[in-house]
């Protein structure tokens, strides 16, 4: 089993920006310039590799290598993402690696591609780029190329050679038992052994709200791997697991006017195999909830004259300081229940959320992460 945290390592220490490998600062798939360059970089990879795994390492600094981290991102639908945009897909997959000096709330993004051994190509238009686009890697850059030869593997021994030196062994995978149950113990950090074999930590606030137990502040970790499997600090959570699989279902706090409901959001299942494999299953629990048009519009209304003054940079009453807090969620209710612009709205307001205040921003990223589950299930 491959230690991904020592995968990272390898990669920014032994090799620059080629053909089967990229590093990104940020990675942004939120508007369509960010997504459309996100699926041209898959698509040269998936192309200039045929025969082996491509990665993507998010986080770094360019310059130097300087790892300085990104936000968690829950990857449950990114595959959806890559099948709705890209002819013959590879299959992606988004890994949060923990570093130990970066900050709770920051991880190094793996994204890593496995060719199916075809052409990939743009499905359909996206930003700049044209339906039927084929890109190739170019040194360190993803181009759009016309191809009438066979294309050669090059890079199956390196690879091979590079994972192999990130194989994981036991005083690692102690050591990651150890850094977690450390790190976690104002959180009640607990660890399980499935199978023999896997090793996976998790910590949490616990609360019991009519005789149920969630969690809040939760992390979970495959300590086998170093891969952060769940990172939240505004959510509550179920757990629930036996000797074969792990359960988590994420609820999200939704309403108007301080009167607010807990929704399930997503439940996701790890199963562990007797074969040293596990899978990972996602469901969308979520059901959108629908409230009165009239006070919808009202409120739409009310955060659009907001938005205006934090253009114009006027200062805000205390009413509308109070009912900023709320906007990024009020605009989520707005989109879901079709007021269709609220979207627009919502990522317009990014920049200036972003300038107002961190909590509000952090309020503005739950909102998008919501979208992004729904729009992509």
């Amino acid at each position: 089993m491959i230690n991904k945290r020592l995968l990272i390592k390898n990669l920014l220490a032994h090799n620059d920006e080629n053909s089967f490998y990229d590093k990104k600062r940020k990675v942004d798939i939120t508007h369509k310039e960010g997504k459309a360059k996100f699926l041209k970089h898959i698509c040269a990879l998936s192309n200039s590799n045929p025969k082996n795994n491509s990665y993507i390492v998010i986080g770094v600094e360019d310059e130097d290598n300087k790892i300085i981290g990104v936000n968690f991102f829950d990857d449950s639908k990114i595959q959806n993402l890559i099948n709705a945009y890209l002819s013959n897909p590879p299959i992606v997959q988004y890994e949060n690696i923990p570093f130990p000096h970066l900050s709770d709330d920051k991880v190094v993004g793996l994204v890593t591609i496995r060719p199916i051994d075809d052409i990939t190509s743009l499905r359909k238009n996206i930003w700049k780029y044209y339906g039927g686009s084929v890109f190739f890697r170019d040194g360190s850059m993803s181009m759009p190329k016309v191809f009438d030869i066979e294309i050669k593997d090059v890079n199956s021994k390196i690879v091979s050679a590079i994972e192999s030196h990130a194989q994981n062994n036991i005083e690692y995978t102690l050591d990651g038992v150890f850094d977690f149950m450390n790190k976690r113990k104002d959180f009640n950090p607990q660890y399980k052994v499935f199978k023999e074999y896997f090793v996976l930590c998790w910590s949490g606030q616990e609360k019991i709200i009519k005789d149920e137990t969630f969690f809040s502040r939760v992390d979970i970790e495959l300590i086998n791997e170093q891969v952060r499997l769940f990172f939240s600090t505004l959510d509550e959570v179920s757990i629930v697991y036996d000797n074969n699989s792990f359960k988590i279902v994420e609820y999200v706090s939704l309403g108007l006017q301080n009167a607010f409901n807990y929704y399930k959001l997503e439940e996701t299942i790890i199963h562990f195999e007797d074969n040293a494999h596990y899978t990972i299953e996602t469901n969308l629990l979520f059901e959108p909830p629908q409230f009165d048009k009239k006070v919808l519009h009202h409120i739409y209304n009310a955060n659009n004259t907001i938005l205006e003054k934090l253009k114009k940079g006027y200062v805000l009453n205390k009413n509308e300081e109070l009912d900023l807090k709320n906007l990024p969620a009020t605009y989520l209710i707005c989109y879901l229940n079709s007021f269709h612009e609220a979207i627009d709205k919502l990522n317009e307001a990014k920049p200036y959320l972003k300038k107002y205040s961190k909590s509000i921003y952090n309020s503005y990223q739950e909102a998008t992460r919501i979208l992004r589950k729904v729009k992509y299930s």
